[in-house]
């Protein structure tokens, strides 16, 4: 049984900034924890495209709904995942 993902990462399909972010959670080792959501491939697409369509990639903490938007590094991703930063 899978555990519930601890993070989002709202994208798209074709969006390179979102691959770039994508490499940084595996790099950054937290690839499991994270559930990648397109944001227009979704039920919940209208509202996800309005959010996020030009602010995309976002990942987004699901324990406290704290988001962290493009551009970051992966030494501001890590501060994120920890809990350092509170954007």
């Amino acid at each position: 049984m899978s555990r519930p993902p601890l993070f989002y990462l709202y994208s798209s399909e074709g969006c390179h900034l979102c691959e770039q972010a994508w490499q940084l959670c595996l790099a950054l080792g937290i690839s499991n924890e994270v559930t990648v959501v397109d944001i227009v491939n979704n039920d919940d697409s209208e509202q996800l495209v309005e959010r996020y369509g030009i602010r995309i990639p976002v990942i987004k903490k699901l324990a406290d709904q704290s988001e962290l938007g493009w551009p970051f590094d992966i030494e501001q991703l890590q501060e994120f995942v920890n809990g350092i930063n509170s954007n």
